[in-house]
Protein backbone atom coordinates (compact mmCIF):
# COMPACT_ATOMS: atom_id res chain seq x y z
CA UNK A 1 0.00 0.00 0.00
CA UNK A 2 0.79 3.85 -0.56
CA UNK A 3 1.24 6.37 2.21
CA UNK A 4 -1.59 7.56 0.88
CA UNK A 5 -3.89 4.28 0.80
CA UNK A 6 -2.65 3.28 4.23
CA UNK A 7 -3.61 7.20 5.50
CA UNK A 8 -7.15 6.45 4.03
CA UNK A 9 -7.08 3.00 5.81
CA UNK A 10 -6.35 3.96 8.89
CA UNK A 11 -8.95 7.04 8.79
CA UNK A 12 -11.51 4.57 7.55
CA UNK A 13 -10.85 2.94 11.03
CA UNK A 14 -11.33 5.67 12.82
CA UNK A 15 -14.51 6.55 11.03
CA UNK A 16 -15.92 2.82 11.55
CA UNK A 17 -14.91 2.39 15.46
CA UNK A 18 -17.12 5.71 15.55
CA UNK A 19 -19.93 4.19 13.33
CA UNK A 20 -20.09 0.91 15.32
CA UNK A 21 -19.78 2.33 18.72
CA UNK A 22 -23.05 0.67 19.00
CA UNK A 23 -22.72 -2.87 17.54
CA UNK A 24 -20.56 -4.78 19.31
CA UNK A 25 -19.48 -7.30 16.93
CA UNK A 26 -18.42 -5.19 14.28
CA UNK A 27 -16.56 -2.44 16.63
CA UNK A 28 -14.73 -5.57 18.08
CA UNK A 29 -13.52 -6.86 14.71
CA UNK A 30 -11.81 -3.80 14.45
CA UNK A 31 -9.04 -4.24 17.18
CA UNK A 32 -6.33 -6.65 17.39
CA UNK A 33 -6.95 -9.59 19.75
CA UNK A 34 -4.83 -8.20 22.46
CA UNK A 35 -6.14 -4.82 22.49
CA UNK A 36 -6.12 -2.28 25.19
CA UNK A 37 -8.62 0.27 25.89
CA UNK A 38 -8.89 2.87 28.00
CA UNK A 39 -12.14 4.98 28.29
CA UNK A 40 -12.89 8.33 28.72
CA UNK A 41 -14.05 7.44 32.81
CA UNK A 42 -10.38 5.36 33.34
CA UNK A 43 -11.71 2.32 32.30
CA UNK A 44 -9.23 -0.32 31.08
CA UNK A 45 -10.14 -3.13 29.38
CA UNK A 46 -7.82 -5.70 28.22
CA UNK A 47 -8.33 -8.13 25.13
CA UNK A 48 -10.55 -8.68 22.29
CA UNK A 49 -12.63 -10.80 23.97
CA UNK A 50 -13.29 -8.45 27.08
CA UNK A 51 -13.75 -5.24 25.19
CA UNK A 52 -16.32 -7.58 24.08
CA UNK A 53 -17.85 -8.23 27.25
CA UNK A 54 -17.36 -4.76 28.65
CA UNK A 55 -19.36 -3.12 25.32
CA UNK A 56 -21.93 -5.22 25.62
CA UNK A 57 -22.49 -4.65 29.38
CA UNK A 58 -22.23 -0.79 28.73
CA UNK A 59 -24.79 -1.10 25.93
CA UNK A 60 -27.31 -3.22 27.95
CA UNK A 61 -27.27 0.01 30.42
CA UNK A 62 -27.57 3.82 30.23
CA UNK A 63 -24.29 4.18 29.25
CA UNK A 64 -25.73 3.34 25.31
CA UNK A 65 -27.04 7.04 25.19
CA UNK A 66 -23.72 8.30 25.76
CA UNK A 67 -22.74 8.75 22.29
CA UNK A 68 -19.05 10.09 20.78
CA UNK A 69 -17.99 11.91 17.65
CA UNK A 70 -13.96 11.45 16.54
CA UNK A 71 -12.16 14.20 14.98
CA UNK A 72 -8.42 12.86 13.62
CA UNK A 73 -5.81 15.55 13.74
CA UNK A 74 -2.75 13.94 13.14
CA UNK A 75 -1.37 10.70 11.97
CA UNK A 76 2.38 9.44 12.66
CA UNK A 77 4.04 6.08 11.65
CA UNK A 78 6.47 4.86 13.59
CA UNK A 79 7.34 1.98 10.99
CA UNK A 80 5.26 0.80 7.81
CA UNK A 81 2.93 -1.43 9.79
CA UNK A 82 2.50 0.60 12.95
CA UNK A 83 0.61 4.16 13.49
CA UNK A 84 -0.25 6.69 16.28
CA UNK A 85 -3.33 8.87 15.90
CA UNK A 86 -4.39 11.54 17.98
CA UNK A 87 -7.81 12.61 18.34
CA UNK A 88 -10.35 14.97 19.85
CA UNK A 89 -13.45 12.75 20.99
CA UNK A 90 -16.77 14.40 21.66
CA UNK A 91 -19.12 13.10 23.69
CA UNK A 92 -22.66 13.44 23.97
CA UNK A 93 -23.90 12.52 27.08
CA UNK A 94 -27.85 11.91 26.79
CA UNK A 95 -28.62 10.04 29.79
CA UNK A 96 -31.08 11.02 31.82
CA UNK A 97 -30.06 12.74 35.27
CA UNK A 98 -30.65 9.89 37.30
CA UNK A 99 -28.73 7.33 35.37
CA UNK A 100 -26.12 10.17 35.67
CA UNK A 101 -26.40 10.70 39.55
CA UNK A 102 -26.35 6.59 39.86
CA UNK A 103 -23.11 6.09 38.22
CA UNK A 104 -21.45 9.77 39.91
CA UNK A 105 -20.62 12.58 37.90
CA UNK A 106 -21.51 13.26 33.95
CA UNK A 107 -18.76 12.50 31.68
CA UNK A 108 -16.52 15.50 30.31
CA UNK A 109 -17.92 16.44 26.94
CA UNK A 110 -14.04 16.08 25.19
CA UNK A 111 -11.34 13.75 25.85
CA UNK A 112 -8.12 13.62 24.00
CA UNK A 113 -7.76 10.42 22.22
CA UNK A 114 -5.05 8.51 20.73
CA UNK A 115 -4.92 5.39 18.79
CA UNK A 116 -1.85 2.92 18.34
CA UNK A 117 -3.27 0.94 15.04
CA UNK A 118 -1.02 -1.73 13.27
CA UNK A 119 -1.49 -3.13 10.18
CA UNK A 120 -2.34 -6.91 9.91
CA UNK A 121 -2.30 -9.80 7.29
CA UNK A 122 -5.48 -7.86 5.87
CA UNK A 123 -6.60 -4.78 7.45
CA UNK A 124 -5.54 -2.08 9.78
CA UNK A 125 -6.47 -2.88 13.31
CA UNK A 126 -6.60 -0.98 16.79
CA UNK A 127 -4.24 -2.16 18.93
CA UNK A 128 -4.45 0.66 21.87
CA UNK A 129 -7.08 3.34 22.37
CA UNK A 130 -6.49 5.42 25.49
CA UNK A 131 -9.32 8.29 25.96
CA UNK A 132 -7.68 11.34 28.79
CA UNK A 133 -10.20 13.97 29.69
CA UNK A 134 -10.35 17.50 28.84
CA UNK A 135 -12.00 19.77 31.72
CA UNK A 136 -13.21 23.39 30.83
CA UNK A 137 -10.85 25.08 32.46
Amino acid sequence: MTHEENVTAIRRLVADAERYQNDVGRFVALHTADAIIVNIAGVRVLGRDAIEQAMSRALASPLAKVLTRTEIEDIRFVGPEVAIVSCVKHVSDQRDTSAKEEQGESLPTRGSLGYVVVREQDAWRIASAQTTPVRAA
